[in-house]
């Protein structure tokens, strides 16, 4: 029977050919579209949109996707502001190699702590919060670089501005939240590789600020530090849209669902304790040292590289930089969407392989950079190393969001800080003495990257397999309800918290691949409930 335009069920924002269409869009057809509730976008029974429109700013979905890339990439500006203006700051401030070095290392060392705890904020109190509290609080480290007077002062500020990188965490883990497991890959690729690509504008952007201070009249040792309140006004306004316009899920924030018992309220030592005792995730946590590591490394490094080795000119050079961070804005995305093609193919072994492939060859073009004797060579090099590096990070956030449903804020918070451990452990080894000439550094940073990889071969899923393993042949434990669900006391599932779980055990079969039919179902909402959301 026809129901009444307006009344519970009558929304046709499910029906994909009632959508406002787009430029750029990715739809995730095969999984069942949830046609109970009123959404901009077709979503599934978990209520995350099953479509990617690029050009929309749809609430809840693409509104939250924009201010996710565009906070990670605000801070990804601050955090490597100085890296192209090294060259005057260490004439202004007297920086040795070493002091330098430090500095760099410091700027991605906090967050190593910082994207630990954003995992567990994410999971307790929202995303939202996490985000915008972080902004702010870190602003003021920003503006304290113009005031910096000496090495000590310099790395102290860079390490305080550094703790912004975890905005990473919460950027990948709202996106994940937010749309279907079939095109997740793209998704948090394209969050993830624009946020990063700040770290090529900002190489791009801090020269210019710099250059136009200098025209007003400023002297080089005055225009740097005026050129940082560019940044810090960049958090405070970014803090501020965050808060007033973000929501934590499809369905609400976080801490008014939990009031009105729609979500569940976890406990953060549960919470911890499935995402620690899980090995993968410390797998995850070597391989992204040495994807999204050896990045954060190089953005710290290339200007300077440039600029000493080939005798360039400081704007010139840190063009050229430039064009490492900026191949961002399609090399994660395609790292991410490649996986997403991999995994409708052949699985999450599919994924497996497809993140090996990208992140070794990431590490051979690194080992040629190195060796490159000329300024055409060295660009060529640089160019596909960054290619293949930063694919291989949209890769691995392909892969991250089905390690854990329960814990997946404490687990994207650990695989980001492996890749903040992972440019620390570089520079120290590589770039913080004179033991070795940036160059060396670089190729033996790209020789580790290779042996890093091989990890890779060690992740398997019962339900779908490894790279070089099939899935397991043990009934109940190659199924996704039995993985997820395994997170759960049976006290809990008594309670019904695992019901989030559930859900997304039966929207993620299509990991299986080529194994099952691509039309699989996927168990509705019922028309008055709230999916329970697992945070």
């Amino acid at each position: 029977m026809a129901q009444n335009e307006g009344s519970l069920g009558s929304s046709m924002h499910g029906v994909i050919g009632r959508e406002q269409t787009f430029a750029l869009e990715v739809v995730s057809p095969s999984v069942p579209t949830d046609t109970t509730v009123k959404f901009d976008l077709p979503v599934d029974s978990e209520h995350r949109a099953k479509a990617f429109k690029v050009f929309s700013f749809a609430k809840p979905h693409m509104r939250t996707f924009h201010l996710a890339w565009v906070s990670f990439f605000t801070c990804f500006i601050s955090t490597f502001a100085a890296a192209p203006l090294v060259p005057i700051i260490r004439d202004n401030l007297n920086l040795t190699k070493t002091d330098v070095g430090n500095a760099g290392v410091a700027s991605v060392s906090g967050s190593i702590f910082s994207r630990l705890i954003m995992g567990a904020v994410c999971d307790l109190i929202g995303p939202r919060y996490g985000t915008s509290f972080l902004l702010l609080l870190s602003a003021p480290a920003v503006f304290c670089m113009s005031f910096v007077s000496d090495a000590q002062g310099y790395i102290a500020a860079r390490f305080m501005i550094g703790f912004c990188l975890a905005t990473f965490v919460s950027c990948q883990y709202w996106t994940t939240i937010m749309f279907n497991g079939k095109i997740l890959g793209l998704v948090n690729g394209c969050a993830g590789g624009w946020g990063d690509m700040g770290g090529g504008v900002t190489q791009l952007l801090m020269p210019l600020v710099f250059e136009v201070i200098k025209l007003a009249g400023a002297t080089p040792f005055t225009a740097w530090r005026i050129a940082f309140f560019i940044p810090g006004w960049l958090h405070v306004i970014m803090g501020i849209l965050v808060l007033t316009l973000g929501q934590d899920l499809p369905d609400g924030n976080l801490g008014a669902l939990q009031k009105k018992g729609n979500v569940n309220k976890d406990k953060f030592s549960k919470v911890f304790w499935y995402g620690i005792k899980n090995y993968r995730t410390w797998v995850f946590f070597v391989l992204y040292g040495f994807s999204m590591g050896i990045e954060l490394t190089t953005n710290n490094i290339i200007s300077e590289f440039m600029y000493d080795r080939f005798n360039l000119k400081l704007h010139t050079a840190g063009t050229i930089a430039a064009t490492f961070g900026m191949a961002n804005i399609f090399a994660r995305p395609f790292g991410g969407y490649a996986s997403d093609v991999a995994g409708r193919l052949f699985g999450m072994r599919g994924r497996l392989w497809t993140l090996w492939i990208f992140q070794t060859l990431g590490g051979v073009f690194c080992v040629w950079l190195g060796r490159a004797e000329s300024l055409p060579i060295a660009v060529v090099a640089m160019v596909l190393f960054s290619m293949g590096t930063q694919a291989a990070c949209g890769a691995t956030f392909g892969i991250v969001p089905f390690v854990s449903r329960r814990s997946l804020g404490i687990l994207s918070g650990l695989t980001g800080a492996g890749g903040n451990f992972g440019s620390g452990l570089t520079q120290l080894a590589f770039f913080s003495n004179s033991k070795f000439s940036t160059a060396t550094g670089i190729s033996l940073m790209g020789a580790l990257t290779v042996a890093c990889t091989l990890p890779v071969a060690l992740i398997h899923f019962p339900q779908w397999g490894s790279m070089l393993l099939p899935p397991s042949k043990d009934p109940q434990r190659s199924n996704e309800e039995y993985y997820y669900s395994s997170e759960w006391t049976e006290e809990e599932k008594l309670r019904g918290m695992h019901e989030g779980s559930l859900k997304f055990a039966e929207n993620s079969k299509s990991e299986r691949g080529k194994r099952v039919n691509n039309n699989i179902a996927s168990a509705p909402t019922p028309p008055t409930s709230t999916p329970v959301h697992a945070v």
